[in-house]
């Protein structure tokens, strides 16, 4: 007998039906319906609310084989197949992370052809793969934030049994996996949770209504967002959890939804005996995410540093439209590489107001903040998705890839940057409800409309050849300007590996300095320092020392180190030997 159960208040009256066959259901006072019934291991299934003929999928259905609109599938992971007994996981500090889609990682798309690829992230240097969102959604392809499904594996990358296989494959490489996880809102098409109970509220963030933290009715909908970030990190094995946009969570209790997901992460951490990680993505610049709850905190591990991004891709690239217009200084960017973030308080032209709130950097470590110079969002948001590859001299790219690895801050990467991937990173859908599908394409191009964009020129996220063009181009590590720029990144990582300075994790031990006219900086790490030249004429920066690292050809000169264009040298103020040196 299999217990089928469903959280459902709002309808009068709930039935189950198992392969075609429909079952009463009984309801408790909690709201919960229940009924056991004998049933197949892989049993199809779903509920029919009051007299509403159609059967809609479980909001906790472990499997959707027919996407998200179809019925449910029973199914539990085989544990034989597991081959991971002996991983210990990795903690966040000292790790080097990898975002990618497995959608457009690989021509075929799935976690199987992805796992085809592991070995370059292992011989990068890479630590921690950071999926895209791969819980169901509707359609063939999608960024994965428009999830309904929570609980099932997007179907086309391989379902559970793929995403089993794939963890399986990182864990004996030595890779941690960290999971892209989306609680702030629910996809367009096939959202049948509010018919069930009140999932959402009346208010809206930019993608759609919020889910509802702390209304009536809201404790069984906080149960099920943190038993779905506790089943991957339980039955799936992953190893950290990327929270989506969490400035959009609105909890207005006195336990914030983020603070119990943590105490309950650390409560299975030490269960697993391996650490666990929960990492968020906020704009407010507040450290109260990362801050210990003993400290009064939420305690969470990490969260994205948006600030760094901004601060070291202005200073190389130039632009300033748009949120990028506060940045772009080198003064900006000494401040932010020895502060965590750039507004702490300060005004935000941006947003017109003042924002966020300075980092205690003596009691949060600079490995709680990540660091990149790339991530989906800072790509595939442009308009036309185009990588700073395609706009930059590989100088330019080099030097943005030393600033961040050489950062005291948590390196990630996003999937193609290490060798200046020529292929855009697109945003793309495949909504199956066209009303939905034209809606969506006639607001990404209004929206860049309003930014001064042609329409034309932007990518219709429903056509497919917008899917097909984001995919990785793996051809091009035979092409040797991209094969030097993936040198450069592993040359940067292992140097990284090499010298303890580099990992120190304390901003207070980062010292910086810079010439605003000149155009170089120089990051003292320990005894190592980072110069970059970031202007496209040659400089002599007044730091002398032996080379262990250097994009361009440096110059000993009797007033310090000669610096061509657009390139980087990192020196050691200490005596070296040959081995020292990275190549």
């Amino acid at each position: 007998m299999t217990l089928f159960e469903v959280w459902a208040p709002r309808p009068e009256r709930v039935r189950v039906e198992v392969d075609g066959s429909v079952h009463p259901m009984t309801r408790s006072t909690d709201g919960w319906w229940r009924a056991e019934v004998a049933s197949a291991p892989t049993a199809r299934y779903g509920f029919l609310l009051d007299d509403d003929p159609t059967v809609l999928p479980d909001p906790r259905s472990p499997r959707q084989p027919d996407g998200v609109h179809g019925r449910s599938a029973l199914h539990a992971l085989d544990p034989a197949v597991w081959t991971d007994s002996g991983w210990t996981g990795r903690q966040l500090a000292g790790a080097i992370y990898y975002e990618l889609h497995i959608g457009a990682f690989t021509p075929a798309g799935t976690f199987d052809a992805a796992i085809a690829r592991l070995d370059h992230l292992v011989d990068l240097g890479v630590t921690a793969v950071e999926l895209m969102p791969v819980n169901a959604f509707d359609g063939t392809h999608n960024w994965g934030y428009d999830g309904v499904l929570w609980y099932a594996v997007a179907e086309p990358y391989g379902g559970p049994d793929g995403l089993q296989r794939f963890v399986n494959a990182c864990h004996a490489r030595g890779l941690a996996v960290t999971l892209d996880v989306v609680y702030n809102h629910l996809g367009p098409s096939g959202n049948y949770l509010p018919r069930f109970a009140p999932y959402l509220t009346e208010g809206r963030n930019t993608w759609g209504q919020s889910l509802n933290l702390d209304g009536p009715g809201s404790d069984p909908v906080r149960r099920f967002i943190v038993d779905n970030a506790l089943r991957w990190l339980r039955e799936f094995h992953i190893d950290a959890l990327r929270l989506d946009a969490v400035h959009a969570l609105v909890d207005r209790t006195a336990t914030h939804l983020l603070a119990e997901l943590a105490a309950e992460t650390e409560r299975l951490a030490a269960h697993l005996g391996r650490p666990l990680t929960l990492i968020a993505e906020s704009d407010l610049n507040d450290p109260t995410l990362i801050t210990p709850r003993a400290a009064g905190g939420y305690g969470l591990t990490g969260q994205w540093n948006d600030d760094l991004h901004h601060a070291v891709h202005t200073a190389v690239s130039g632009e300033r439209q748009g949120y990028y217009a506060d940045f772009g200084t080198l003064g900006c960017l000494a401040h932010t590489l020895t502060n965590g973030f750039f507004h702490a308080g300060t005004y935000s032209s941006f947003r017109g107001r003042t924002h966020g709130r300075p980092l205690d950097t003596r009691v949060i470590p600079a490995s709680a903040l990540l660091a990149y110079t790339c991530t989906h969002d800072q790509v595939g948001n442009r308009a036309i998705g185009d990588r700073p590859s395609v706009n930059l001299a590989d100088g330019q790219l080099a030097i943005k890839a030393a600033l961040v690895l050489l950062s005291p801050y948590t390196p990630m990467l996003f999937m193609g940057e290490e060798w200046g991937a020529s292929t855009p990173f697109q945003f793309f859908t495949s909504h199956t409800d066209p009303v939905i599908g034209a809606a969506t394409a006639a607001g990404r191009k209004a929206e860049f409309a309003e930014h001064g964009w042609d329409s034309d020129d932007v990518p219709d996220p429903q056509d497919p050849e917008t899917f097909l063009r984001s995919k990785l181009d793996w051809s091009e590590l035979g092409v040797a300007r991209h094969a030097g720029l993936l040198g450069c990144y592993r040359a940067l990582i292992a140097l990284r590996r090499a010298r303890a300075e580099l990992t120190d994790p304390w901003l207070t031990h980062v010292a910086v300095d810079y010439d605003e006219d000149a155009r170089w900086i120089v990051v003292h790490r320990g005894t190592v320092r980072l110069v970059c030249n970031l202007s496209a004429h040659p400089v002599t920066v007044p730091i002398v020392g032996t080379v262990l690292l250097a994009w361009g050809e440096p110059v000993e000169a009797d007033s310090g180190t000669g610096v061509p264009g657009h390139s980087f040298v990192v020196v050691s103020a200490e005596e070296v030997t040959e081995s020292e040196r990275i190549r």
